[in-house]
């Protein structure tokens, strides 16, 4: 071998100048070694891996059930609409089915036709009390509120009036 080369070292780290490895060891088998305990020095961490694993798997848990307990929330509160308005129609149901049961009487079908088509039977007179205070109440039996007339009806009496101008109230444009 070459003697111009240093004698081989153990590999490992450079003990630096005039130190060696074993001088810096206890001797095999004293009293010391066994109170000598090797540690790995590692810088303290903020989050261990433990933690950010189970922030990972509980972020992934949480955006999992998001979507199915959106979907939950809303057909909860379509139900309870829904059931609302249940409700409200099985009330008209009862009022449309009273309203049926009082038609089915006789004295009260005949009070019906008396006050609304002021029909009365052979023999009777009919009377038609005017209540002036009643704010209801404008004018003659001809007054017909806007609002009561039908729309074919509106429309039937703008033709009548369009026929009921006169020619010379018309303007004729200008040449």
């Amino acid at each position: 071998m070459n003697a111009s080369r240093r004698p081989s070292r153990p590999p490992g780290r450079s003990t630096g100048p005039g130190r060696t490895r074993a001088a810096r060891r206890p001797a095999p088998g004293s009293a010391s070694r066994a109170a000598v305990k090797r540690v790995r020095h590692r810088p303290a961490r903020k989050v261990s891996r433990r933690a950010a694993v189970l922030a990972l798997v509980l972020s992934a848990l949480a955006l999992a059930y998001a979507y199915p307990l959106r979907t939950y929330i809303e057909q909860r509160i379509e139900i309870n609409r829904l059931e609302t308005e249940q409700s409200a129609q099985q009330e008209v149901i009862e009022d449309l089915e009273a309203e049926r049961l009082k038609w089915d009487d006789p004295e009260y079908v005949k009070a019906q036709i008396r006050s609304s088509l002021l029909l009365v039977p052979p023999g009777e007179d009919l009377v038609i009390v005017i209540d002036e205070d009643d704010p209801a109440h404008t004018g003659g039996a001809d007054d017909e509120p806007a609002a009561d007339q039908a729309w074919y009806d509106e429309l039937a009496a703008t033709f009548e009036d369009a026929d009921q101008l006169d020619p010379e109230e018309t303007e004729e444009p200008a040449e």
